[in-house]
């Protein structure tokens, strides 16, 4: 092998056009793929910005040509040579330099290769196990490498709209204080003060409340945040978001400001206008018509509602649902009237993963009939009245789930997603937008028999709804919103709390009496109490968004060096044993052999 000697690059292998045709140029990079017709070799050689073809040729350099048959894939090399006009048959109209070639009057062997474990220079179908312990293999890939570039792109973009709406980038702790009212907190021992632990934020929620107090006004960071929970495909132990805070707004501002954030981004990035102002829809409204506060607007497939409809019905399954407080809602696949029974089958297993008992289906026939098990429970006039609120036509097919809210909005809300992926209907080049707002403030959690906060305990109640708090917590509804696109929400926030005494009551609303919320959340409390301004403010997952841009399917593909859904890593082996002495230093005492 051999060193670049004093040589320096000139150019990337994506800078070469026609225009520099007899010039000569340095480039460096790695062997893409080698390929010899007849004496000739020819040599694709890429970086991270594109590819260009260099010719070794006996004619122009027989002793270079004849270093050249050392080449092999992923070989690291320097070329210096004259840029050359390919013939008009030969040109490549997908590289961007694919008009000009390198004929090679030096080449320089700056490091070999073993071959890789899976080829480089194709997309092919990789275990990803394997693609993540080669993650640096993995990233040479032009697809991969694209996703970080517009990774960086995007991040530039975001950065350069808030600074111009006068911004503050500021830092907040890494090690702080644990507050387990979310997601289980990553611990990280304190070898100075035994026994006692910081936390990794799972935010930065109440130290950018703190520098609204502290009169920063407008801040904003790119986080990175750590959640210790289960991990599905748009999820990571380690996620970065875009978080921000405002002071004296409401909901308004904030929705303006994104949009045009939103729009500045996507133009920016992947080149597609969007049309703000987005849709908006109430958490209700979005249960109702999608089953989910994260719908896919994309199509249609609406959720309908046949509870009362169906109250006196002959039905016996559908009228006790009913009596029991439970839901009938049903879904009119429009033109799906042709599937299968098989299709139905795999359908009603799909929406039992869900908790249904069952799916029942409805064909409208060309007369207008009904053809289903359940048809003949049903009078003409029950038949008609269900079909006219469905707008139901020949040729659609009708499914109905009864049971409770929950079970019958998740059911048929992973039902209409089913049915969009079935039919195609999901174009990932179709950006459909919506604001989701007016949360329920509180939840009841059945396990621990408290509420809990929906979003967050330091998010606002609606001013109306205040008085709820004492006697109908459940009632309350938040000033918090979420904005989704096709079908994944990629932020949320809210109008928080800015008054001590709203705080101590949404506090006990949530079980939380004065001793704990003075333990956990004491400064924030004090904070409170030193002219604390109105402020709101919303975070973006990162990570989901550059999914969405890249049209890629998990976000694992637009992060450098993702954990797998195990949370692991198998480029680093990471998490793994340490010393027992590193966890003496740490005065932790293991129980494990």
């Amino acid at each position: 092998m051999e060193s670049m000697g004093g040589l320096k690059r000139s150019h990337s292998c994506n800078d070469l056009g026609p225009e520099l045709v007899g010039q000569e140029v340095t480039l460096m990079g790695w062997v893409l793929r080698r390929r010899d017709h007849g004496g000739v070799i020819f040599i694709d050689l890429r970086d991270r910005r594109g590819i260009t073809q260099v010719v070794f040729s006996p004619e122009v350099n027989e002793p270079v040509h004849a270093k050249a048959h050392r080449l092999r894939s992923e070989w690291v090399i320097a070329v210096r040579g004259r840029v050359s006009r390919r013939p008009a048959t030969m040109e490549n109209p997908n590289l961007a330099t694919g008009a000009i070639e390198i004929l090679a009057d030096e080449l320089r062997l700056l490091n070999a290769s073993q071959t890789p474990p899976f080829p480089l220079d194709e997309e092919m179908e990789v275990s990803e196990n394997l693609r993540l312990k080669y993650r640096y293999l993995d990233l040479r890939r032009p697809a991969m490498a694209a996703n970080l570039i517009l990774r960086h792109q995007a991040v530039q973009a975001i950065r350069a709209y808030l600074n111009s709406h006068d911004f503050l980038d500021i830092e907040t702790p890494v090690l702080t204080k644990s507050t387990p009212e979310g997601a289980r907190d990553y611990l990280v021992p304190s070898r100075v003060n035994p026994g006692k632990f910081y936390a990794l934020p799972q935010s930065p929620q109440l130290f950018k409340q703190l520098l609204m107090v502290a009169g920063m006004d407008r801040y904003y960071q790119v986080v990175r945040c750590f959640r210790d929970e289960d991990l599905r495909a748009d999820r990571q132990p380690e996620f970065t978001q875009v978080d921000m805070e405002l002071s004296f707004v409401e909901e308004e501002e904030i929705y303006a400001l994104i949009e045009g954030m939103m729009a500045t981004l996507f133009r920016e990035t992947i080149g597609v206008a969007l049309a703000p102002p987005f849709p908006r829809m109430s958490y209700a409204e979005a249960m109702g018509r999608y089953g989910t506060d994260r719908p896919d607007t994309r199509f249609g497939f609406e959720l309908v509602a046949l509870t009362e409809a169906v109250r006196n019905c002959g039905f016996q399954v559908f009228r006790q649902v009913v009596e029991k407080g439970g839901l009938v809602k049903a879904i009119n696949a429009s033109g799906c009237g042709d599937f299968s029974r098989k299709d139905l089958d795999d359908l009603t297993a799909h929406v039992a993963q869900f908790g249904a008992k069952g799916l029942a289906w409805v064909k409208i026939k060309e007369n207008g009939d009904w053809q289903s098990p359940i048809a003949k429970f049903f009078t003409d006039e029950e038949r008609a009245g269900m079909a006219g609120i469905l707008t139901a036509a020949p040729g659609d097919l009708l499914f109905f789930v009864a049971d409770q809210p929950a079970v019958v909005h998740q059911a048929l809300s992973e039902l209409r997603l089913e049915l969009a992926r079935r039919l195609k209907l999901l174009d990932s080049r179709q950006y459909s937008f919506v604001w989701v707002t007016d949360f329920p403030l509180l939840e009841y959690d059945q396990e621990a028999k408290r509420y809990a906060a929906v979003h967050h305990p330091f998010t606002a109640p609606q001013e109306e709804d205040l008085e709820l708090l004492a006697t109908e917590p459940g009632r309350v509804r938040s000033r918090a919103y979420d904005l989704v696109l096709n079908g994944t929400e990629i932020g949320g926030g809210s109008i928080r709390i800015h008054r001590k005494d709203i705080q101590e009551r949404v506090f006990a609303a949530l079980g939380i009496n004065a001793d704990e919320a003075a333990e956990k959340f004491g400064f924030l409390l004090q904070a409170l109490e030193f002219g604390a301004p109105p402020h709101g403010g919303i975070a973006f997952g990162l990570d989901r968004l550059l999914m969405i841009l890249a049209g890629r399917d998990t976000i694992r593909d637009v992060i450098a060096f993702p954990k797998t859904q195990k949370a692991t890593c198998p480029l680093t082996d990471a998490p793994s044993e340490v010393a027992r002495k590193q966890l003496t230093e740490l005065s932790l005492r293991p129980d494990w052999k």
